[in-house]
């Protein structure tokens, strides 16, 4: 089930001091129990969503498998901030991809493994595939659902921040509606991205019925940590996708970053959500329901829906996707506000 033991009701924060909590529900940065396997010297930008879900991601499944361990990187943000040549980030073994056969990459590692272990080797070593948005839901998309339908022993992990950001702020397959890109300009009767197109890659991960698909955010780290370490306890093909925000190619303060994502979740334009073999178990149920605008206004590439003349047609139309989600997968809960 997805993991929320704490629940705050506070008004105009997102945040509650450590100090409040019991030291096993605390949150920290830095601690020597950390595996640190994207350690300190890397050069994401402030603010970088990616950095910090990786960070946590991996340290999770490095917990789960203790330290037993490989990664496969498809090119982007992640592989060039953090292993500019000659250095590294990396304390794990980590192998750089192409762009788009990251999950070929890894499937061949696991069956590497598998050979090993049916040969008598001992250690029970795991694989972990990243990527952003355009290695995923792009490029690599024809590598993965042949990952999943062979169901190999492989967790994929999408960090999701809706665009090509390493190479100019281009539009992906997950760049959302409306959102304005290098590519997609606000610009003409219908400015940004337009409606209808691209794809939601949880959805088809889960009518590959796979073992496990879950989705998370930033914003909830024990949460991302917990499903994490759950995908590790399964065998075969898993996939999480996790919202990442970008300040740079979202046009938001660096130090809004985790609010970016919370607000993305309590306005039901992502969806947090747990299944198994295609079908949805759990969900991380809106605390307190807002409306898009919270969402979009602090977000630049959508500064042309709020204009002299606001674009009231097209929020409502976001508006629409958002109510569309949480009805789909029952956000509000039992407990929502």
């Amino acid at each position: 089930m997805s993991f929320q033991p704490i629940k705050f009701y506070q008004t105009g924060t997102f945040t509650v001091g450590n100090r409040l909590l019991a030291p096993e529900e605390r949150s920290v940065q830095a601690s020597a129990k950390r595996f640190n396997s994207i350690n300190s010297g890397h050069r994401a930008c402030q603010g970088c969503g990616e950095a910090l879900g990786a960070r946590y991601a991996i340290d999770a499944a490095m917990e789960a498998t203790q330290g037993r361990l490989i990664a496969a990187n498809a090119t982007g943000c992640l592989e060039v901030f953090s292993t500019p040549y000659p250095e590294t980030s990396w304390q794990i073994p980590w192998i750089h991809s192409l762009f788009g056969n990251t999950a070929a990459v890894a499937s061949g590692i696991a069956a590497a493994q598998k050979v090993k272990m049916k040969k008598g080797e001992r250690r029970n070593i795991r694989v972990v595939a990243q990527g952003g948005d355009g290695g995923t839901t792009d490029i690599g998309f024809g590598c993965l659902s042949g990952m999943f339908e062979r169901n190999d022993d492989v967790l994929y992990i999408c960090y999701d921040n809706g665009g090509y950001m390493n190479t100019g702020v281009q539009r992906s397959s997950a760049t959302p509606p409306a959102a304005r890109t290098s590519t997609t300009p606000a610009a003409g009767a219908e400015p940004g991205n337009v409606f209808g197109q691209g794809k939601y890659l949880p959805a088809i991960a889960l009518a590959h019925e796979i073992p496990y698909v879950a989705t998370a955010t930033v914003a909830d780290l024990r949460d991302l940590e917990a499903k994490v370490r759950r995908a590790m306890e399964i065998r075969g093909a898993r996939y999480i996708h996790i919202l990442v925000p970008c300040p740079l190619g979202w046009g938001t303060a660096a130090s809004d970053t985790v609010r970016m994502a919370r607000l993305a979740k309590e306005t039901g334009v992502f969806p947090v959500f747990e299944a198994e073999y295609g079908e949805i178990k759990s969900v991380l149920a809106i605390r307190h329901r807002l409306p898009v605008e919270d969402y979009l206004k602090p977000q630049k590439r959508y500064a042309h829906l709020f204009g002299k003349t606001p674009r009231i047609d097209v929020i409502a139309r976001l508006q629409a996707l958002a109510d569309r989600n949480i009805r789909k997968y029952g956000l509000l809960g039992k407990e929502a506000n």
